[in-house]
């Protein structure tokens, strides 16, 4: 094993070169200090790139109040970061870097080409440029009895001192990527407090779908339909039928009370509006008519143009005798109940909510148990949906703790 310390007294260093690690690492390195980033992977921004297949979404422009809401329980926490750092300055960043950005239907914003390499590759130039030092395929191990950090690569081990660091991990989802919440029992041990990690943006389970649903209609995208926790106001949207469960956007909007009822009692109830542009009296009036000899499913497909996976869904869920029942029938399809009984596997979630809570650190982002070290990005307690808001606090977070580091650096002492 070799030993080597290749920093000092004015180099930062950075474990992470995702998002978050990268806008510190920006915001450091322009204020003339040498920064060397640390990544275990490669190459840097994998989950980044891999988030831009299919449209890179980076932000979202609905109006602040909305946006930050976005955040749930962690909102007063991630406000002052949005507020340093939000979807307008995020935009004005990304057009400095030449690449231009466009607003689509939903409110969602994109790269006007929509993928994240460009972004990235320019970006990538300009810390270059800046100073920045990348160490691709050096894993963080934790900390040396005297401090410094303990770095394997593939010659063996650094051990570096610099004056301050940055942890930007990311969660646990996505693990080939790079994040796979190594880094949660190495906080511990040295008194970081830390939330449990758990699945965010993620598909759930049912305990079972019978033979016919979940060989045939696995896969098949439920369209023009309201869902909500059971009780609560439904949210129209679209998901998807999967051989175990249910998964896609609507259920991704929703995962965070989903996964609380789970832990709460076991279960989560969604109920189900296959109709939600038609009211229930309307519902039953159609159902009402006389259907004479023809099959109920014809009679729900020329009535209301339910078939397919939502004949298929319906014929799952409502009791056996509301298919005789037009009332029954009709509340069914309104409110059609689904149960769910655990998140899928915590590899697959698009995020992961849990990490270092907010409590644990400074109002610029530092350990309050690790005085000089700062962190930022997914490795935090919060979650939003997907839309942008993930990568835009991602963003937020690096400035924040990038400017957090800076003012340490100057003055070496709490604020």
């Amino acid at each position: 094993m070799t030993s080597d310390t290749p920093c000092s007294a004015h180099t930062v260093t950075i474990i992470g070169g995702g998002p978050a690690g990268l806008m510190a690492a920006e915001v450091v390195s322009q204020a003339g200090f040498r920064v060397d980033l640390y990544d275990a992977m490669p190459s840097v921004g994998r989950k980044f790139l891999l988030a831009g297949v299919g449209g890179m979404n980076i932000t979202h422009s609905e109006a602040y109040p909305a946006f930050v809401s976005r955040y749930a329980e962690r909102a007063p926490h991630v406000a002052p970061l949005l507020r340093g750092f939000g979807a307008q300055a995020l935009c004005e960043w990304i057009h400095g870097l030449g690449i231009e950005t466009f607003v689509g239907s939903s409110g969602r914003v994109f790269p006007t080409d929509m993928k994240a390499a460009p972004l990235l590759r320019a970006w990538l130039k300009r810390l270059r440029d800046a100073g920045v030092v990348i160490h691709t395929r050096h894993r963080w191990l934790g900390w040396n009895p005297d401090h410094s950090l303990r770095i394997a690569h593939p010659e063996g081990e650094l051990a570096v001192d610099c004056a301050a660091t940055l942890l930007a991990l990311g969660g646990a989802s996505w693990a080939r990527l790079g994040s796979d919440g190594g880094w949660l029992p190495l906080l511990e041990q040295h008194g970081v407090q830390v939330a449990a990690l758990e699945a965010a943006n993620c598909g759930f389970e049912v305990s079972a779908w019978s033979e016919l649903l979940g060989s045939k209609f696995a896969g098949a995208p439920l369209k023009n339909v309201a869902i909500g926790l059971q009780g609560h106001t439904l949210r129209l949207g679209e998901c998807v039928i999967t051989q175990s469960g249910v998964e896609g956007s609507l259920i991704y909007a929703l995962s965070a009370q989903i996964r609380q009822a789970i832990n709460q009692q076991g279960w989560a109830t969604l109920d189900i509006d296959l109709l939600p542009g038609k009211s229930l009296a309307d519902v039953h009036k159609a159902l009402s008519k006389p259907r004479g000899s023809r099959s109920m499913s014809k009679h729900l497909h020329s009535q209301l143009g339910i078939d397919g996976v939502k004949a298929a869904l319906l014929r799952e869920l409502a009791p056996a005798e509301a298919f005789a029942d037009p009332a029954l029938l009709s509340n069914a399809i309104k409110r059609l109940p689904l149960t769910l009984i655990k998140p899928r596997p915590l590899d697959e979630a698009i995020s992961t909510a849990g990490g270092v809570t907010f409590e644990a650190m400074d109002e610029r982002l530092m350990l309050k148990a690790l005085p000089g070290v700062f962190c930022a990005g997914e490795m935090l307690d919060w979650e939003a949906p997907t839309g942008g808001y993930l990568l835009t606090a991602c963003f937020a977070s690096g400035r924040a703790a990038g400017l957090g580091m800076l003012q340490w650096l100057r003055t070496g002492s709490a604020a």
